[in-house]
């Protein structure tokens, strides 16, 4: 009987996630709800932090530059309705779990380098 329960707790394959990693430059289209409108908004930027691999409470955060310089981050559950799908752009070598240092730093100091094979 708990063996059952606990299945049920385990989330499904979400069909627009793709196979995330950390480095990975990312574009995800998340569902915004304005009063009674529904809009989709993209956020492009690269994923700095996973969290949890296959729990219903897994996450991962995505950072960008906007405007000025400005630095802006977002984090997204990786099995949320809310979010429609992600497009994976590029992705880079990193030898880190998580990408932090990124936010001290500006400009050409802050590229990654990119990798063509997906493993």
């Amino acid at each position: 009987m708990q063996h059952a329960l606990l299945e049920s707790l385990e989330p499904k394959e979400h069909a627009g996630i793709p196979a995330l990693r950390v480095g990975d430059t990312v574009r995800v289209h998340a569902r915004i709800v304005e009063g009674s409108r529904e809009r989709v908004q993209v956020f492009q930027g690269l994923v700095i932090r996973m969290r949890g691999k296959k729990s219903a409470g897994s996450s991962f955060t995505v950072r960008r530059i906007a405007s000025h310089g400005v630095g802006v981050e977002r984090t997204f559950l990786q099995h949320s309705p809310r979010v429609d799908k992600v497009e994976v752009l590029r992705s880079n070598k990193v030898r880190r779990a998580k990408l932090y240092y990124l936010r001290d730093l500006r400009g050409k100091a802050a590229r990654l380098k990119e990798v063509n094979t997906r493993n």
